[in-house]
């Protein structure tokens, strides 16, 4: 077998270009949104292509998604490349004014590549090769790979870099970030922590490793934590952590690596991307550096319940509500990249879906800012382990599917928005009263998941939660990282943000000090950045900024019933609650009202100069104490709130209110006398829209 040696440095010490300009620029605010569809002409007999683009176009579609997973029809052997057929694809498109995303192949390596250079493939926690047949197995640290990679990159940016139809780059297909344990990502592994810690002494120091004598005299002597064969208890939580963030960093890497090879040949006009899935909880698109901004895949649908007792025909609500937010920390702008028009084949189970659920689904991405939205797949496919998943059209390759119907609609109803498109609109100062950012990342997702401490725990969903609560209040709510700044929002809420430092801790207090209203919750603060206690109280380094101590947590049983009394209200808990001590000038807001502690602290309000911090520390099921204790600050600040139920969201973007109902239920919008429907009716029906201005 042939081998390749490579040296490259990993983990962004290459220099690349900047990024081509602001992201923004890519997409003309009057265009509002584009819509795009997944085409696979590698699935379809090439007689059939020309007919397939004209019916894309006639349908309302403005670019075609191509070539993410042709890899073994670009170089159908090594070294051998045939883009012949991409490019009457491409003439096609251009024919029928479709620009086009064009994608690298990196997400499904060919045949061959796996038969003559299977170190190619990562390796599970057996440290058993990936076999071909699926996508997502190569090794992305593995200098053969990459060496790969970077040809078929380097072809397909010299081909398309300069032509004008191709609008924009999508890297790879969700980039997962998956476990690799193979001996080239081992090596890697070794480099990252040498760079991290430097010596083998800090790194002992970070890992506890005089704990269970795992005490290591040389960075050579370390592996990656294995959870198949050491077991869940007994890896080491700080290990694991570290080997979270490299595969985030190695994953990060790769992309900035393949955009770098873009960068080089491309139009400054011509954006690059990728799709990260909504639920990531691996690849963190925020530790990219080259792209220009990133997409969502979003598929609500699934098998699951949701709301109400149509809730499984309409989707989760929560799957487009945090990503669309969430990406938009990267480049400023984002959009849904892959959004399934119709029932998937892996769902618990696969339903038919409301009608007009996907034209919800489509304009909530809209509403929520999203600049781009495309669908995967315009044709359904006949074979293979995708034949259930449902297309834009049927199996007959000409009929529209209902979802097909209701992209056809939504895209003749955002360009009759486009129309009524004002430049220089300014969000009401009802809606900037009561402007709201949530800090969220993904390093306090990887270490609160890792030691829950109560099955009740959902580490994802916490922060989903909250943002579920500020828009029901009517607060348009931002996704950010530690970097943001915070003097932009009126409000900004920091759920179990775990790990911090004293200078995060600094920037919330001069947050309050000039006028912010800061939201703390439990299980914030309670580690360092390794993930350690600190040598004092729970929570020690924000003790003085929330005005108050945690004496101790507790958790209940699934079935024991906590009260907490706020005011004259009770509240059900059973999941987490901080007891509180708090100081002389701390008020106290609510009270656990039975246990043996009856009478403790549970939720406080500190003043510190012009703001106030308010620290929630219970968690519980229903949500209604939070949600209460978050009306009371908005108002207390002079904020009015809405009440909109479970389910309906309500946007301002552009000029545009914009409201979806994923409730089982009917409701009536409160419209002011002045408004003007544009789309829609005052009644939303379940998987209704509602689009009006004022």
């Amino acid at each position: 077998m042939k081998r390749i040696s490579v040296c490259f440095i990993i983990l962004g010490t290459a220099v690349f270009p900047a990024r081509s300009q602001t992201s923004g620029g890519f997409f003309p605010d009057q265009q509002l949104i584009t819509t795009g569809i997944y085409y696979y002409p590698e699935h379809w007999n090439e007689n059939q292509w020309e007919r397939d683009i004209r019916r894309i176009a006639e349908m309302g579609f403005e670019f075609v998604h191509l070539a993410e997973f042709a890899w073994f029809k670009m170089e159908p052997k090594e070294g051998v490349y045939d883009l012949a057929w991409l490019d009457k694809v491409v003439d096609l498109c251009s024919k029928n004014k479709l620009k086009v995303v064009m994608c690298t192949p990196s997400a499904t390596t060919p045949t061959w590549m796996r038969l003559k250079y299977p170190e190619t493939f990562r390796m599970d926690g057996h440290y058993i090769r990936g076999e071909n047949g699926t996508r997502g197995l190569g090794s992305i640290t593995n200098p053969a790979y990459r060496l790969f990679v970077k040809k078929i990159v380097t072809e397909l940016a010299k081909r398309y870099g300069k032509n004008e139809h191709v609008t924009g780059w999508q890297l790879d297909n969700e980039p997962p970030a998956i476990p690799d344990y193979s001996p080239s990502s081992q090596g890697a592994f070794r480099e990252w922590l040498k760079k991290r810690y430097k010596t083998v002494q800090a790194l002992n120091i970070a890992w506890g490793a005089a704990f269970w004598s795992e005490w290591f005299n040389s960075f050579d002597e370390v592996v990656i934590p294995n959870t198949e064969l050491v077991g869940w208890w007994g890896n080491n939580p700080h290990a694991l952590l570290d080997f979270k963030r490299y595969l985030a960093d190695s994953q990060a890497e790769f992309l900035d690596f393949q955009a770098g090879i873009l960068r080089r040949y491309i139009s400054k006009v011509q954006y690059i991307t990728t799709n990260y899935t909504a639920i990531c909880t691996g690849a963190d698109a925020r530790r990219t550096r080259q792209l220009d901004f990133a997409t969502y895949t979003a598929y609500p649908n699934g098998g699951s319940d949701n709301i109400g007792n149509l809730g499984f025909r309409l989707g989760d609500s929560k799957a487009i509500l945090f990503a669309s937010e969430f990406y938009k920390s990267v480049g400023g702008v984002s959009g849904v990249m892959e959004i399934q028009p119709g029932p998937v084949n892996w769902g618990s189970y696969n339903p038919l879906l409301q009608p007009g659920t996907v034209r919800m689904w489509l304009y909530h991405s809209f509403a929520a800012g999203g600049k781009l939205a495309c669908s995967y797949r315009f044709r359904q496919l006949l074979y293979s382990s995708e034949q259930y998943h449902a297309g834009i059209m049927l199996t007959d390759g000409v009929t529209a599917s209902p979802g097909g119907e209701d992209y056809r609609q939504f895209m003749k109803e955002i360009k009759g928005l486009r129309q009524e498109f004002k430049p220089g609109a300014v969000m009401p100062e009802k809606l900037s009263a009561r402007s709201t950012a949530i800090l969220w990342n993904l390093e306090n997702y990887w270490t609160i998941d890792r030691q829950k401490q109560t099955w009740q725990w959902n580490a994802w969903n916490y922060p989903v939660k909250f943002l579920e609560m500020t828009k029901a209040l009517g607060a348009p709510t931002a996704v950010i990282d530690e970097s943001a700044d915070l003097s932009r929002y009126k409000f900004l809420i920091v759920p179990a943000y775990e790990m911090a430092d004293s200078g995060l801790v600094k920037k919330w207090e001069d947050y309050v000090l000039n006028g912010g209203h800061l939201i703390i919750t439990c299980r914030t603060a309670t580690k360092d950045r390794n993930g350690h206690f600190w040598e004092g109280g729970i929570a020690a380094p924000i003790a003085g900024l929330i005005g108050a101590q945690v004496k101790a947590t507790d958790m209940l049983s699934s079935y024991a019933k906590g009260d907490i009394l706020s005011g004259s209200v009770h509240y059900s808990w059973n999941n987490w609650a901080d007891l509180l001590i708090p100081a002389p000038n701390t008020e106290v807001l609510a009270r656990y009202d039975n246990q043996f502690y009856k009478g403790q602290a549970a939720v406080v309000q500190h003043r510190i100069g012009k703001g106030t911090v308010t620290y929630i520390g219970v968690d519980t099921d229903d949500a209604k104490l939070e949600k209460d204790i978050l009306r009371a600050i908005y108002t207390g600040a002079g904020a009015a709130t809405e009440d909109y139920p479970p389910g309906v969201y309500v946007y301002w973007r552009d000029g545009f209110y914009i409201a979806v109902n994923y409730s089982s239920d009917n409701y009536t919008m409160s419209l002011p006398a002045q408004a003007r429907i544009l789309v829609g009716e005052q009644v939303l029906k379940p998987a209704g829209v509602l689009v009006w201005s004022e």
